[in-house]
């Protein structure tokens, strides 16, 4: 909970990682605040900003250190680092993305060979990934691709076409794992996973996407027109890419989730302050009964938030979180921090519409929220199959 707060919820955290909270609050203070608007009218985050994470140890903490990690185990690292870019406002830097949700494929289903091969880079932030799963056609039903990879006849390349949208670090990324189709007819058991690198011929970067929020961080359309994919570059069986996706996506709903409560937090001591400072008719505006009821409100959802998300991530490191979890956290976050976030404005009033108040900027960064890793009526969906209805 926010210090401005005296209502706080039991931390998980011990002394390390409120030391590593310093070390991510320092980089974030003298690496990304003092350029982050600059980047957001760019519509990207520098390359260098990536390699100087890697050299501040802020990426891949799960890498072994055999392949250039530290082999840090335990996910609380990765949510301080969230929580410190969330209350920092800095939505652009898309290390989450790298770290939490497309390196562990290739830690979990790379060869020997593949993992001594990208694995170094993207802990020293010299290599920056990307997943592409989402079609102009086809979003949450990865069923419905149309990307398609066949085999070429001696056996050594599959031969990769089809397009990709909405991918995060599209623009930036060295290595896209894309998901395809290599056996049409085979329905969930004829997806597979290939690993696409800069400068494969055929394979080229569309526009630059422009978003309502998150406008730092580069979103792009990704095409592939006979790219041919060296059979080495295949993660995992071929035919079992659906099933490694649902194995990994527990780790990438909680990582959401735990954005989504910093961020609650994060609009809950900015509202706060604001109440506290803003008079109207001689006193306080928090003072007005309408207004405290709204942030007593805001308060309670954001202490029970802290508990829900502190299991979550407990559980993801003792092994056991499972789907429905993460689907519970991720859907049940992401709505609160949509509607915490549009009471934080309702409170800044004016100011609350204005950009130059980070409310404003946590406003249209927030939507997104519900929406990418699996939208609210997906994680539903996934839920109520658990139910026995």
């Amino acid at each position: 909970m926010p210090a401005t707060s005296s209502i706080n919820a039991p931390s998980i955290y011990e002394a390390e990682h409120e030391d590593f909270r310093q070390t991510c609050r320092a980089f974030i203070e003298r690496e990304i605040t003092p350029f982050h608007d600059q980047w957001e009218k760019d519509g990207l985050v520098p390359r260098a900003v990536w390699k100087k994470a890697g050299d501040a140890g802020l990426l891949c903490f799960d890498v072994d250190e055999e392949y250039g990690g530290p082999g840090i185990k335990d996910f609380r690292f990765n949510a301080v680092f969230h929580e410190e870019l969330a209350r920092a406002s800095a939505s652009g830097p898309g290390f989450f993305v790298h770290t939490d949700i497309i390196v562990p494929y290739i830690s979990h289903l790379g060869t020997e060979e593949q993992k001594q091969r990208w694995l170094p880079g993207t802990v020293s932030g010299d290599t920056i990934t990307a997943v592409a799963m989402t079609e102009p056609g086809a979003g949450s039903d990865l069923q419905g691709i149309q990307t398609r990879a066949v085999l070429s006849e001696d056996g050594s390349h599959y031969i990769l076409n089809g397009s990709k949208t909405f991918i995060s670090n599209g623009i930036n990324a060295d290595l896209v794992i894309v998901v395809c189709k290599t056996d049409p007819e085979a329905g969930a058991n004829g997806i597979s996973l290939l690993v696409v690198e800069r400068g494969m011929e055929g394979f080229e970067r569309g526009r630059n996407l422009e978003k309502v929020g998150m406008k730092a961080q580069d979103t792009a359309e990704l095409s592939f027109t006979d790219v041919r994919v060296p059979v080495e570059n295949r993660l995992g069986d071929e035919g079992t890419g659906f099933i490694s996706l649902m194995t990994l996506l527990p780790q990438e709903r909680i990582s959401v989730a735990s954005i989504a409560v910093a961020a609650i937090e994060a609009v809950l001591e900015m509202s706060l302050d604001y109440a506290r400072s803003r008079t109207a008719f001689g006193k306080p505006i928090g003072r007005n009964q309408t207004m405290s009821f709204d942030l007593a409100e805001m308060a309670t959802e954001a202490y029970i938030a802290r508990l829900f998300v502190n299991d979550a991530i407990t559980q993801l490191n003792a092994g056991t979180a499972d789907t429905v979890l993460a689907s519970m956290a991720k859907w049940w976050t992401t709505e609160l921090q949509k509607k915490t976030v549009d009471k934080g404005v309702q409170i800044h009033g004016g100011y609350g519409y204005m950009l130059e108040y980070p409310i404003a900027k946590a406003f249209i960064d927030s939507r997104i929220q519900t929406i990418y890793g699996g939208t609210t009526e997906i994680q539903k969906l996934i839920i109520s199959r658990f139910l026995n209805l």
